[in-house]
């Protein structure tokens, strides 16, 4: 399935500290050629810097590891959800926990989607392009 291109270039952020995972969405995004632009931190408080900072995009969407150092992606996500300014934009959880505790520690703290990383390279990128079909391509988002 190829997904259209979005009306408006788009930005998302990716908060994820394994170089390797990075690479791997980096090529995902931009084999599509939208136009978007990939935002990476390697934790959560990188990401909340970003989020927070006035001259940088609010992103259209946030992709969110839930094991990375100094601040988890549970409490990244908190903090995003407990922001007014924050809370609207969508943020996926991509990471590599399949655990039930934290696929409903994440849904209680209102994730809008929750994805299990594949190990397999055609699988994970297809996954990748599946958020982006969906949530750049097919829902409508709040303007930012």
């Amino acid at each position: 399935m190829n997904a259209a291109a979005p009306s408006r270039p788009y930005n998302v952020l990716l908060a994820e500290d394994d170089p390797g995972d990075v690479m791997l969405v980096e090529e995902a995004f931009l084999s599509r050629g939208f136009g978007q632009t990939l935002h990476t931190v390697s934790d959560g408080v990188q990401a909340l810097e970003f989020l927070r900072d006035p001259s940088a995009p609010l992103p259209d969407l946030i992709i969110l590891d839930l094991n990375m150092p100094r601040l988890g992606g549970r409490d990244t996500l908190a903090a995003i959800r407990s922001d007014p300014a924050l809370a609207r934009i969508p943020v996926v959880i991509l990471t590599t926990s399949d655990a039930p505790s934290d696929v409903i520690g994440s849904y209680e703290l209102h994730a809008s989607a929750y994805v299990c990383k594949p190990t397999d390279l055609d699988a994970f990128l297809a996954a990748v392009h599946s958020i982006d079909d969906f949530y750049l391509g097919l829902v409508r988002l709040p303007p930012t």
